[in-house]
């Protein structure tokens, strides 16, 4: 994969994570849904990070979107951050 396609992907996946942080956040507005966000940004974050790093995130996005009042963290920006920042150096 050339250079172009990488920083693409990576912006790609950053605006992803923004929108499902985003996501998580209508909780605020409207609690049920974390009824269905929970489980499913679990998932989404197996899907989008793979090894450890996805299956750590996956738990902690569960955690946080399942636990009242913590669904302001972002994790799935976190995360990305860690994978393409923290994690290089």
């Amino acid at each position: 994969m050339d250079k172009q396609n990488q920083t693409y992907s990576k912006r790609k996946l950053l605006l992803l994570s923004f929108f499902f942080d985003a996501l998580g956040m209508l909780s605020y507005i409207f609690p049920p849904i974390d009824f269905i966000w929970a489980p499913l940004s679990s998932y989404l974050m197996v899907k989008l990070y793979k090894g450890n790093v996805g299956k750590v995130g996956a738990v902690v996005s569960f955690m946080e979107e399942a636990i009242p009042g913590l669904s302001f963290v972002p994790s799935f920006t976190l995360v990305w951050i860690y994978v393409h920042i923290l994690k290089k150096n």
